[in-house]
């Protein structure tokens, strides 16, 4: 009991380091010069964006005319890997239709070089993909959906009238469904 509480301090230690050694913030911007998010620069060899979650936040309320389909996944999450052809199939299909695929990769940095970009080049990834990194998940999360109990693949589909989250894995078929629910 004794060793997993100074584990748990040990951890908490390192995390809080961790989070006040974020690099500049650099603000991204949409072509109406609006503040979108703020993208860290600490990894700038990287080839995705990376967010804290401040940064990553407006990206999940936009009040446009578009769909948005924002899939939060990991390479190490085999259902995540599992549905990924059906979110790449439904946006190529879909794109058209002013449908915006955003997908929110949660991978540790160590995993971004060897991991993250040889998925989405194998792949041909069309989807937007991003990084967020921040390790207060017990904050963001409730923030991304109050139902969200943290687990992965999970899937927040919103336009400027609606909001619908999931956090499950989808098939095509259901992944359609849910975006029919959108349509006018």
């Amino acid at each position: 009991m004794n060793r997993l509480f100074v584990l748990g301090i040990v951890v908490a230690i390192f995390i809080g380091c961790a989070d006040k050694k974020k690099g500049n913030k650099e603000v991204m911007e949409n072509g109406d010069n609006d503040k979108v998010a703020q993208k860290t620069t600490e990894n700038s060899d990287v080839k995705f964006p990376v967010y804290d979650f401040d940064g990553l936040e407006p990206m999940l309320h936009k009040q446009d005319d578009r769909i948005y389909i924002i899939n939060f996944w990991a390479t190490w999450c085999q259902p995540c890997i599992e549905e990924m052809p059906y979110f790449e199939k439904v946006y190529k299909e879909q794109k058209h239709n002013n449908v915006e695929l955003v997908l929110v990769n949660l991978d540790m940095p160590n995993m971004w070089k060897t991991r993250l970009e040889p998925y989405v080049e194998k792949n041909k990834i069309q989807g937007t993909v991003v990084i967020l990194d921040d390790p207060k998940q017990n904050d963001w999360i409730p923030k991304v959906s109050e139902e969200w109990g943290g687990g992965i693949p999970a899937t927040l589909i919103y336009n400027k009238d609606r909001r619908t989250f999931y956090e499950h894995g989808f098939t095509y078929e259901e992944l359609n469904e849910a975006l029919n629910k959108f349509k006018k």
